[in-house]
């Protein structure tokens, strides 16, 4: 179940978030509304039938990350993100999102999508979080095949809000203060990374953003799509 992102708000206090806070740090301060439009607003982006002109706030070091068999860091500073989202477009121009569920939640990631792509009447079941700042700029946006052994949690667990749930957001030191940029070569982000694979992997990507998303397309393979989508 949703929770709303400002009715259910905690009414103590909220610690005080700094510099390399997490994201979890952060409480709600836009309408549910505002979040679930900015989710809409991201998949008019890759929907060639949607207003070109509509598209999510980004914070101008948003950061993409889509868990395998999709090619890690796919986005990484706004004007680089939107352009990539672009080529996507240009390289597939009929691909339409028809099936979107864009909902609020009171805790970090604060709007969460389960959508299905189409791509030339090929179904494509996704799921997509989004991390905000306080301004209500999307700072991370993380994805996921909606396949079975693919999501961050349970499959029954139809919004990752489980105990068990792996996502990247929350581990990644920065996207808690109030601007929610991020430093990869932060003694902070050094020193979670050094316990934390998928940090240190997220920042490997960071200092060679071509070079490993080419490294993560090889590897994906001719099936990419074939695994990702479940054709």
């Amino acid at each position: 179940m949703a929770v709303c992102a400002s009715a259910c708000a905690p009414d103590t206090a909220a610690p005080a978030c700094t510099s390399t806070s997490l994201s979890t740090c952060l409480s709600p301060t836009q309408t549910d509304a505002a979040y679930i439009d900015q989710g809409e607003r991201y998949f008019d982006t890759l929907d060639a039938s949607a207003d070109p002109a509509s598209g999510p706030t980004y914070s101008e070091l948003v950061a993409r990350w889509e868990w395998p068999p999709w090619l890690l860091l796919t986005g990484y500073g706004r004007d680089l993100t939107i352009a990539v989202d672009a080529v996507v477009l240009a390289v597939y121009p009929t691909t339409t999102v028809p099936e979107r569920d864009c909902r609020a939640f009171g805790v970090q990631p604060f709007a969460r999508c389960r959508v299905t792509m189409d791509f030339d009447g090929q179904p494509c079941p996704i799921y997509e979080e989004f991390t905000f700042n306080d301004p209500g700029e999307v700072t991370f946006v993380e994805a996921w095949s909606d396949q079975p052994g693919l999501l961050p949690g349970a499959d029954t667990d139809t919004w990752a809000e489980g105990a068990d749930v792996a996502r990247l957001s929350t581990r990644i030191p920065g996207l808690g203060n109030a601007t929610g940029l991020i430093d990869p070569e932060s003694d902070a982000m050094t020193d979670v990374a050094a316990s934390d694979a998928d940090v240190a992997e997220f920042v490997r990507h960071t200092e060679d953003f071509w070079g490993t998303w080419t490294e993560a397309y090889d590897a994906a393979g001719d099936d990419l799509y074939a695994r990702g989508c479940g054709w």
